[in-house]
C-alpha cells in the first residue's frame, strides 16, 4: 500500500473552501486533468481516467458538518482518498488531501501523485479566489 498527502493554505473561510471543493458540478475544474467524475446516484459516481481510457465505479461522499470529502473505488478497492478543510484563523483555511493506493498497479508513483495533488490544490485555490473575489466585488 502507498499513501500520499499534501496540504495547502488558502485565504478564505473554511466553509467557502469546502463548498467549492464539494461542488460536484465543478469537480473537474480542480481534480487532476486526467480524471473526470460523472455523478450517477450519489454517492455512486464514475471516474474516467484519460490515460487508461477506463471508467471506474467509485463512491464520493461529502460530510459538510466535518468539512470532509471521501472517495474511493467501489468494486476493486484500488484506492481511497479524502480532502479535509480546517479553519486556521484570520479568515484562512488549510486543505489537506490524502490518497491511499491498495493496488500497486493503480499507483502512478510518488512524483506523479505529488505533482497531481499539488496541481489540484493550486486549482482549487484559484477557484476559491475567483468565487471569493466575485462575491466581494
Amino acid at each position: 500500500m502507498s499513501e500520499y498527502e499534501r496540504s495547502r493554505t488558502m485565504p478564505a473561510q473554511p466553509e467557502h473552501v469546502f463548498d467549492q471543493a464539494a461542488n460536484v458540478a465543478q469537480l473537474d475544474a480542480w481534480l487532476p486533468d486526467a480524471l473526470h467524475v460523472r455523478v450517477e446516484d450519489p454517492p455512486a459516481v464514475t471516474v474516467h481516467e484519460d490515460l487508461s481510457g477506463q471508467d471506474l465505479p467509485a463512491l464520493l461522499r461529502a460530510e459538510p458538518d466535518q468539512m470532509r470529502l471521501e472517495w474511493g473505488t467501489r468494486e476493486q478497492g484500488a484506492y481511497t482518498g479524502w480532502l479535509q478543510v480546517a479553519g486556521i484563523g484570520s479568515g484562512a483555511s488549510e486543505v489537506t488531501v490524502h490518497l491511499s493506493f491498495f493496488d500497486e498497479s493503480h499507483d502512478p508513483g510518488e512524483r506523479a501523485v505529488g505533482e497531481a495533488l499539488d496541481g489540484s490544490l493550486r486549482r482549487l485555490e484559484e477557484q476559491v479566489r475567483v468565487r471569493t473575489d466575485n462575491a466581494a466585488g
